[in-house]
């Protein structure tokens, strides 16, 4: 983020940004993609040398690469990590920005604009508040996707709106998951989300009730990506579980060279 851009309020994109906003737009429109969620520079431009159409951030996978636990990134930390990872890959970037970081609805289109500014193709915005630990009622929840989405379509943006209850409550009513979804849809979310979400029949349900571009998070016990394709999955995102899988590879490698001064899984 220039300081120029952050002061004036102007956030100008490059024709190259436009166009990347554009193709992200455009998977949403039809068929099914994978989205997989890059923690650093590195693990992006491994994921878009594999050839997936677009990558995402992890706010728990960038937080564990700087020691930090889930949803204590700044927003200052994060428009940095996003203008990294932009400048590095020629694919489009989608933000994991939790709560948009507002503590009132100006907020939340302000930090819309500020990762327009960094080169992000997309955003998403969570219903969950980790201070109180509950839910927003869903009035004001609706509220935020409704000025995340008008600020987010001003730059070309996809916004994603997440309903988090799966996450927190396994059991929750699926009836109402969905009744928050239709309202984010209807507030202007291009993409709904809720992450947590495993059995078929409740993805396909989601999609049915939603009619919207859905994006599940690929964990295990959710079907693997040619059944939720039929079953009109949009898009499908890994979470901060590449990031985990990586660190926990991390620990069990270096930890065998420690303990028992082995190492046959290093390679040259």
């Amino acid at each position: 983020m220039s300081q120029s851009s952050s002061e004036s309020g102007s956030f100008p994109a490059t024709a190259e940004v436009l166009d990347l906003r554009a193709r992200f737009r455009t998977l949403h429109v039809d068929g099914t993609f994978v989205m997989p969620n890059a923690w650093d520079v590195g693990s992006a431009l491994v994921l878009e040398d594999l050839g997936f159409a677009a990558v995402a951030t992890t706010s728990s996978g960038y937080g564990e690469s700087v020691g930090r636990a889930d949803m204590t990134i700044t927003l200052d930390e994060l428009l940095v990590h996003v203008e990294a990872l932009t400048a590095a890959i020629s694919i489009p970037l989608s933000v994991d920005s939790e709560r948009l970081f507002g503590a009132d609805l100006a907020a939340v289109a302000r930090a819309v604009d500020l990762l327009a500014s960094a080169g992000a193709a997309g955003c998403s915005i969570e219903d969950w508040d980790p201070s109180l630990g509950a839910l927003d009622e869903v009035g004001a929840a609706t509220d935020r996707v409704a000025a995340a989405a008008e600020a987010a379509h001003r730059h070309g943006m996809v916004l994603t709106a997440r309903a988090e209850r799966h996450l927190y409550d396994p059991q929750a009513d699926l009836g109402e998951t969905i009744a928050r979804l239709r309202a984010y849809q209807g507030a202007g979310a291009d993409c709904v989300y809720a992450p947590g979400i495993l059995a078929a029949q409740d993805i396909g349900r989601v999609v049915i009730e939603t009619g919207a571009a859905v994006n599940v998070l690929a964990r295990q016990g959710v079907p693997a990506v040619g059944e939720l394709a039929e079953l009109g999955v949009r898009r499908i995102s890994t979470g901060g579980a590449l990031a985990h899988h990586f660190y926990g590879l991390l620990r069990q490698v270096a930890g065998e060279l420690r303990t028992t001064g082995t190492y046959p899984h290093l390679r040259g």
